[in-house]
């Protein structure tokens, strides 16, 4: 038996549907592989279709295909490294999540998955049968235990694996970001490489798929926990990694580890990374935004011109009577510094217009928040009419307290196809701003610098639909703001708790109001990208309809 064996990682970035694509993806890399002398290539999980699949895995049309591009993948890929790839498995009323060996262009394996995620952004209880487990597949000199993804979080699996003979344990994964992801991962996984006392190989998916990002990461452990390899995060390729046979069994030859990003660069590349490929899948290149002069709005233009690139930006003013002098300036400060297109479009003979076609019909009610909202959809309007006339994508400006509180006008400045700051407190939207200011990687398109001028984050936020508005006329301060919401919301503390930790019940009482009325608004939000493990949409679920509220009686 030869002492060694090299396995390929690819980790790479496939699309959801695009069956053809990822196949040919699968044989340009496995033929890289095979010059490289590999033994094996292997994908992430469900590499074959992309992840997450939801509805459509169980379509029967789609399923049909999935089987004849995977009998294809293996017949074109006969005279090299045998492949291991994941895919969904017909099983009747629904589908099993599948790990595929592939060799002498043939079905050599197929693993079936056990422990079904159900929680977070997961749904595959709904989606999939449970497989039971499977013993360790023979590849050349080595017997793999292959657990998919969640069979790794739990020691069964592994266990049964290493008992069945497995040699060494390749764990395929569709593991999406969250912040502090990484190093939960990496000690769980340590946990595994204990019990087991097996090497393992953390192979992980990468790509942005609508709101989630897939951060690649992978990585291998040796017995004891040993790091031996860390691949990049957010950057796809194929890393080679050899394991040679001793006295004590297959142990993975040392190579290169990678640096890890820290949460701040971490959560600013998964705005920019889930930016660009929701725009490559969706085949838009060009963005449009309006910049207002405020902090939300000018850190949206520095993440789409660093994921797009200045030219594919195009930044839009809309003055009104309330605009100040300042945010015209600061806007086109903004603009100036990352190199964007900026136009301005007056609403100001619009809104005259509407306000006159309206006067009859609003005679004898006092002004208020209807005649302001009118500008901001007004706003909307004309953004939209620049996206269908050029072909771009409008995108939405609302940091994550406006959009728990609300304190957004639907149909206006919620308008739009996605929303890279959605998942981001208001706080750590100012924080982020200095960090971009202070940091440039090869990755980012815009300049290098200060591209956010400090007035833009310093000066106090305000909407400017009336004479001298500020944002904490209606909401509370919001380095005060966002600690109740990540207890309410992220925490999903009780108001009595909030209160214990010394703040006051009334506006406690306040914010909770409403984030419940906003729901009617969430569930008409564009998407964007999921920072945290309670970002809005798959993982926080209320009703729209909810007239229950939390009075401490529980």
């Amino acid at each position: 038996m030869s002492d060694r064996f090299r396995l390929t990682l690819a980790q790479l970035n496939p699309t959801v549907g695009d069956l053809a694509g990822n196949a040919e993806m699968a044989r340009a890399a496995w033929a890289e592989a095979r010059d490289a002398r590999a033994d094996m290539i292997a994908f992430p999980e469900m590499f074959l279709t992309g992840y997450q699949l939801q509805d459509l895995v169980k379509k029967p049309a789609f399923a049909a295909d999935v089987q004849r591009v995977l009998a294809q993948l293996a017949e074109d890929c006969t005279d090299g490294p045998t492949i291991g790839i994941g895919g969904p498995l017909p099983g009747g009323d629904k589908p099993f999540n599948g790990y595929f060996v592939l060799s002498g262009g043939r079905m050599q394996a197929q693993i079936l998955k056990h422990h079904l995620p159900n929680y977070a952004v997961f749904d595959e209880k709904r989606y999939y049968h449970a497989g039971d487990p499977s013993g360790p597949v023979q590849v050349g000199p080595v017997r793999i235990g292959i657990p998919i993804c969640e069979d790794a979080w739990f020691e069964d699996v592994c266990e049964t694996l290493q008992e069945t003979g497995a040699e060494i344990l390749m764990v395929p994964n569709g593991s999406p970001y969250h912040r502090g992801k990484m190093d939960i991962r990496q000690s769980i996984m340590v946990s595994r490489v204990v019990e087991t006392g097996l090497p393992l190989v953390y192979l992980n998916l990468l790509g942005g798929q609508d709101d989630q990002m897939f951060d690649g990461a992978s990585f291998v452990l040796n017995p004891g926990g040993v790091l031996t390899h860390q691949m990049p995060a957010f950057e796809a390729g194929l890393f080679h990694v050899d394991f040679q046979h001793g006295s004590e069994g297959w142990r993975a030859i040392p190579g290169e580890k990678a640096h890890l990003p820290d949460p701040w660069e971490a959560d600013y590349r998964v705005m920019v990374e889930a930016l660009r490929d929701y725009f490559a899948k969706t085949g838009f290149a060009k963005a449009v935004l309006g910049l207002s002069g405020g902090v939300d709005s000018a850190l949206v233009a520095t993440i789409a011109a660093d994921a797009l690139g200045p030219e594919n930006v195009r930044c839009v003013m809309l003055p009104s009577r309330y605009t100040s002098q300042t945010s015209l300036e600061d806007a086109e400060g903004v603009a100036n510094r990352l190199g964007t297109r900026l136009d301005t479009v007056s609403i100001g003979g619009a809104h005259a217009a509407v306000t006159e076609a309206l006067a009859p019909v609003f005679n004898g009610a006092e002004p208020g928040i209807a005649e302001e909202n009118i500008q901001s959809r007004l706003r909307g309007v004309m953004l939209m009419g620049l996206s269908n006339k050029f072909g771009e994508m409008l995108l939405t400006t609302g940091n994550k307290s406006e959009v728990a509180v609300g304190y957004a006008t639907i149909y206006g400045d919620m308008a739009g196809g996605y929303n890279p700051i959605k998942d981001l407190y208001k706080t750590r939207v100012f924080e982020t701003c200095r960090w971009r200011n202070a940091n440039h990687r090869p990755w980012m398109k815009a300049p290098a610098g200060e591209v956010i001028p400090p007035r833009v984050i310093d000066k106090p936020p305000t909407a400017e639909l009336r004479e001298d508005q500020k944002d904490e006329d209606s909401l509370p301060p919001y380095e005060v703001l966002d600690v109740i919401l990540e207890m309410l919301i992220d925490k999903e503390a009780s108001v009595a708790d909030v209160v214990a930790a010394g703040y006051d019940r009334e506006t406690v009482k306040k914010v909770e109001h409403l984030i419940y009325i906003s729901e009617y608004k969430r569930f008409q939000s564009a998407p964007g990208a999921r920072l945290t493990e309670r970002a809005f949409w798959l993982d926080r679920r209320y009703p729209i309809v909810n007239r229950w509220r939390d009075n401490g009686q529980g």
